[in-house]
């Protein structure tokens, strides 16, 4: 119960640091909507959507799954306001994911300092937890951050036809939660990227 409130904790944060990195890029990147909608906080109320930060980590937890999955509700971005929409939609896509990839090592820093050796499990867990969700929203699948990355590469007809995929994204996730195909293939890279940063998952 305890690594549970752990595990939950530190994917909650997590996931509102993904989405506020988003949010961030953007306005940098030319558009305010998010900050006009009092998105670029750290304040978690602002971030929680029911299905994907409680009712799907803890329906994985309950399973056993080996893999927690989720998000927060998605900060808002209108891509015409970007001033370079094509590449900054890559680039706003991108940024939650290396978000994660950044605190899984800032984490693994730390726990390979021993700073803190009562915490590590905890570093561990977080390390994980964030790489997790780096790797599972770089999936290709519409409203995933991949999508918007591979959206950028796509001719604007293709894209097009590509981006309609987003009405079915969440249910082509679930169905392949529910066929393993997502453990099978976020799980292998995380091991091998925890591998590197000194965690043995």
């Amino acid at each position: 119960m305890v690594s549970f409130f752990i595990i939950a904790l530190i994917f909650f944060f997590s996931v509102i640091l993904h989405e506020c990195a988003h949010g961030w890029v953007a306005y940098r990147l030319g558009d305010p909507t998010a900050k006009e909608h009092g998105r670029l906080t750290l304040n978690p109320i602002k971030h929680v959507d029911f299905l994907g930060t409680i009712i799907l980590p803890l329906m994985l937890v309950v399973i056993g799954s080996p893999v927690i999955l989720g998000w927060a509700k998605p900060v808002p971005v209108n891509f015409a306001r970007l001033r370079n929409p094509k590449r900054d939609m890559m680039l706003v896509g991108l940024s939650g994911p290396m978000t994660n990839i950044f605190l899984a090592i800032i984490l693994s820093i730390i726990l390979k300092s021993n700073i803190f050796p009562v915490a590590i499990s905890v570093l561990q867990m977080g390390i994980l937890v964030n790489l997790v969700l780096a790797i599972f929203n770089l999936i290709p699948i519409p409203p995933l951050d991949g999508s918007r990355f591979v959206m950028g590469l796509l001719p604007a007809r293709y894209a097009y036809f590509y981006a309609k995929l987003e009405r079915y994204g969440i249910v082509i996730v679930f169905l392949l939660l529910y066929f393993g195909v997502l453990s099978r293939l976020v799980w292998p890279i995380v091991v091998q990227l925890a591998r590197y940063l000194g965690v043995q998952a």
